[in-house]
């Protein structure tokens, strides 16, 4: 189904700081975002363990995990001036919304990307957040191509 109506208005004035501080889509980023990590983390953990038991978790983000992603994918950029580890958290959101909306990568290729992108002993906590920034910083930098150059 066709979405890009909900981003039309800023697809009229394109630019990094429109989309990635537009509160409306860092609320539908939210929810696409620990949809896409809490099933992507389910099927790494499923696949990973010895007894063949199916994983279901309902993880969600930190603020932590996607500030730090968004620094080490060099975006700050899309963020406000001035944003604390919330802004900087709600700007990944708007972007992976952004990009879900423009129809430039579904749910299940975000989740596939980010389950590709995992790593190591996620019942770690300190591990997990490690591996969890990792993935999220390599799906911004992948999604850099589907964004405003201004």
């Amino acid at each position: 189904m066709n979405y890009e109506f909900l981003i039309k208005d800023l697809n009229l004035n394109k630019s990094q700081k429109n989309i990635g501080t537009d509160k409306g889509l860092a609320k539908i980023g939210d929810a696409i975002v620990n949809l896409a990590y809490s099933v992507a983390k389910s099927i790494f953990l499923t696949k990973n363990n010895q007894n063949d038991k199916i994983i279901r978790t309902g993880k969600k983000v930190s603020k932590n995990v996607l500030e730090v992603a968004l620094k080490d994918a060099d975006m700050k950029n899309y963020a406000k001036t001035r944003a604390n580890a919330h802004d900087l958290a709600d700007t990944v959101e708007a972007l992976v919304a952004y990009v879900w909306l423009s129809n430039k990568m579904t749910l299940k290729e975000i989740i596939d990307f980010l389950r590709d992108n995992l790593s190591g002993d996620l019942y770690n906590r300190t591990e997990e957040i490690k591996n969890a920034t990792i993935a999220f910083a390599n799906l911004l930098n992948y999604i850099k191509k589907f964004l405003p150059e201004k």
